[in-house]
């Protein structure tokens, strides 16, 4: 095997010779993207930010329904901030390949305190409205559109290539970690000093990943472009790329059909909560916690196991584990037999998409860097209102039930396919390779 094939397969065999020894050999050991001391300093400021982020998010709805006592509108102010990902999202691809991604995060990060702590100050003085939330939110969601894909491709600058797996697995622990924790500390805060001083404590939160950014150094910085293309090219050559690339065009497609019929279960289980298991909104919580501790796990097993398991393997294991876990969810008689399938689905689903996440890292072309993860993750965050649909859709048809059953299907019967096809993926692959001389 080749050393392109054992990037693609995950086995770089970065891990030390000898067994570590001290409680810090081990834990770098574990989680190799420790060593740097920029993603250090990065772990630290995100999760902080990360948690005042959630902080925000719980906050903004409960204001939302305070105001209109309508669900609606909550879903309304929720896709104001998620849309501009969909439609904006490749443009600010182009940006971050354009210029300097660490000035692209210290810029789109004080955007962000900056949106957080107006609606901070609107809310504590009285003077907020729906059409301001609205507006704030939609701003907060342009800025994402930019700051998500330069954080992807800002890992690649902090890192060794041998630690990147680890880096992408522990950027997607700091989200996963923040929901389990910003929500139960968002509902003591509102309590404690109502929705504006949850506002204000989240753009003061952002201060710690600001401080994180202006200290970290990067000693060889990438080389920048020598021309711009129009943006519309630029945007062009970053689909062709990505469609010519077997690999990475194989984990888009996979990702889509997983993000329509895979992620959609997540809008279903207040409904789930109340009209199977009987259970309040504190039951609610506890049903999005164990998929979430499943999901923190699952991203702490992608960075251990680093270089130890083919990402192939990692990724058809993964959403295997993920389906048939949800598929028996559904069977699931009582509150606590389905807290631990979605606990064991989270494991899967994060397993899976952390690891094609670095492989994708991995094997992209850093001139393409940005646009490829803009088209990634426009892809997996775009595509999720449409899986919201369909599981709707079904579910007034057929109930909940079915509805998220015939999603399992269709997610496992995809990666099947993904694995029936796995030695012409990889020989694609290795024609790519030889066409490039990459």
């Amino acid at each position: 095997m080749n050393k392109a094939d054992e990037s693609i397969n995950g086995n770089d065999n970065s891990p030390a010779d000898q067994s570590p020894t001290t409680f810090k050999e081990k834990v770098l050991s574990a989680f190799p993207a420790f060593r740097s001391r920029n993603f250090r300093l990065y772990f630290i400021g995100q999760i902080v930010s990360m948690i005042g982020t959630w902080l925000q998010m719980v906050a903004q709805g409960w204001l939302v329904l305070e105001m209109t006592g309508s669900a609606f509108w909550v879903g309304v102010t929720a896709a104001a901030s998620s849309l501009p990902t969909l439609f904006l999202s490749l443009i600010g691809g182009v940006i971050v390949d354009r210029y300097n991604r660490k000035t692209i995060l210290l810029w789109t990060q004080s955007a962000s305190m900056a949106l957080a702590l107006v609606l901070g100050i609107v809310t504590l003085t009285g003077t907020v409205t729906l059409a301001v939330i609205l507006v704030l939110a939609f701003l907060l969601g342009c800025v994402a559109a930019v700051a998500t894909p330069a954080i992807q491709a800002f890992l690649s600058e902090m890192v060794e290539r041998a630690e990147l797996h680890s880096a992408v697995a522990l950027n997607a622990a700091i989200f996963n970690a923040s929901r389990v924790i910003g929500p139960a500390i968002a509902g003591l805060m509102i309590a404690w000093i109502g929705t504006g001083g949850a506002f204000i404590a989240n753009g003061l939160s952002y201060l710690a990943v600001i401080a994180a950014l202006l200290a970290i150094t990067i000693e060889t910085p990438r080389t920048k472009p020598a021309s711009h293309q129009p943006p519309l090219q630029s945007i062009r050559d970053g689909i062709v790329y990505t469609w010519e690339h077997p690999v990475i065009r194989t984990i888009v497609l996979f990702v889509s059909v997983v993000s329509i019929f895979g992620w959609s279960f997540m809008s279903m289980l207040p409904v789930v909560a109340k009209q199977t298991f009987g259970l309040g909104s504190d039951g609610m919580g506890y049903l999005f916690s164990a998929f979430g501790l499943g999901s923190l796990s699952g991203t702490v097993l992608v960075s251990m196991s680093s270089g130890k398991i083919r990402s192939s393997s990692m990724v058809i294991g993964g959403i295997f584990t993920f389906s048939l876990a949800l598929g028996a969810f559904t069977f699931a008689s009582d509150e606590r037999i389905a807290m631990a399938f979605l606990f064991i689905a989270g494991i899967g689903m994060l397993s899976a998409f952390a690891t094609m996440t670095a492989t994708v890292q991995r094997l992209v072309d850093d001139s393409y860097r940005g646009r490829v993860m803009s088209i990634y993750l426009m892809v997996l965050m775009g595509f999720m209102p449409l899986g919201n649909l369909q599981v709707g859709f079904l579910s007034e048809q057929f109930g909940t039930a079915i509805a998220i059953r015939i999603g399992s299907i269709v997610v496992f019967l995809a990666t099947l396919l993904l694995f029936s096809y796995r030695k012409e993926i990889q020989a694609a692959w290795r024609e790519y390779r030889e066409d490039k001389d990459v």
